[in-house]
């Protein structure tokens, strides 16, 4: 993190006699540093929030195009991506903050999930970014031991069922980016990453500042970057059964994604991705409305949190309440999806 004073002070520049152009070289070589430190200031640099992993040119990310609605190019990944069970090879970082599998989307105002023809995306952040106007688009796919340690200990915080040790991952940063039409100093950065043990597969959606919510195309005010259609954030899978719209998606309220989070860590959602984990699998904000441990779970259902079976806890309205409540002696605690129910057998009278 940058350490910024308040108050810049230029040494004394002692007069003498070069050229024109020998002085202003002088002044460039002496401010040309302060500026870079200034911007950095009021920016921050790739790396300086907590709740990112890290990117820039220091981890050797590659980067899109500076192109209006541009993407990246093909990325073969060295693993199979299961999402949602489907296994994909490769996929495309697009511009206006979507991951998508099938192919590049220049779409820049979003449509509400689900969407059905077959798009299958993962957006952090879905709207109308010009990166040509500012900011960098940064990817790379990794088996870094250290970044794979870091997403470990946090899998680790957030589904410790799984006890998850990261293999591979993919990551995808937009920093800095400016909206299409800004005539303001507006920036988003965002980030989604794409993780796996080789057996569970994960999404990570990372909010490090939200600014803008809509370009000038999709109806966006160009001073403020608010109004219009703002961005979708979640994830679909190219039908109407799983998908999911972070809450505030399409809204103003996308303003403040970056104090949301369902694993209770501001700014960050957590997702499982690979597999059909809720009865049959409709990862659905209307038929599954509840995340817990970053799962979701089915409304007016009851079920037990941990594999002991002494935490009892039931989805009502779109919110989960638990207690303590131990499954019965006579009863067994089994594995029931991402959760855990407790089946009692029943006695026969003869």
């Amino acid at each position: 993190m940058v350490s910024c004073p308040r108050v810049f002070r230029l040494g004394s520049i002692r007069r003498h006699r070069e050229s024109s152009a020998d002085m202003k070289s002088v002044l460039r070589a002496l401010l040309l540093p302060l500026l870079v430190f200034i911007s950095e200031c009021e920016y921050g640099t790739a790396e300086s929030n907590e709740v990112l992993y890290p990117y820039g040119p220091r981890q050797s990310d590659l980067t899109t195009p500076l192109q209006d609605d541009g993407a990246s190019g093909e990325v073969r990944l060295s693993i199979e991506f299961t999402f949602f069970g489907k296994k994909y090879k490769s996929l495309y970082v697009n511009n206006n903050g979507v991951i998508s599998f099938n192919k590049a989307v220049s779409q820049y105002t979003p449509n509400a999930f689900p969407l059905t023809n077959g798009e299958t995306f993962v957006t952090p952040f879905w709207g109308d970014v010009n990166n040509r106007l500012g900011g960098t688009v940064y990817y790379r796919q990794s088996t870094d031991p250290d970044l794979l340690r870091n997403i470990s200990a946090d899998m680790t915080k957030y589904l410790p069922d799984l006890h998850y040790k990261a293999t591979w991952a993919f990551v995808a940063t937009w920093d800095k980016v400016a909206y299409y039409g800004s005539k303001s100093r507006k920036v988003n950065t965002f980030q989604a990453v794409l993780t796996s043990d080789g057996y569970n597969y994960i999404t990570i959606l990372n909010y490090g500042g939200i600014q803008w919510t809509t370009g000038t195309a999709s109806g966006g005010d160009p001073y403020t970057g608010l109004g219009g259609t703002p961005a979708q954030a979640g994830f679909n899978s190219g039908d109407d059964t799983h998908y999911f719209n972070i809450p505030g998606s399409r809204t103003n309220e996308v303003l403040k994604i970056e104090t949301t989070s369902n694993v209770n860590y501001p700014g960050r959602w957590v997702f499982q991705v690979d597999d059909f984990k809720v009865s049959g699998g409709a990862a659905s904000s209307k038929v599954f409305p509840c995340l817990l441990q970053a799962q979701f779970a089915k409304e007016g259902e009851d079920f037990w949190s941990e594999a002991s079976c002494s935490t009892k806890c039931r989805c009502q309205g779109g919110k989960v309440s638990c207690a303590e409540e131990k499954c019965p002696g006579s009863g067994t605690c089994e594995e029931s999806g991402p959760f855990f129910t407790c089946k009692i057998e029943k006695k026969l009278c003869f």
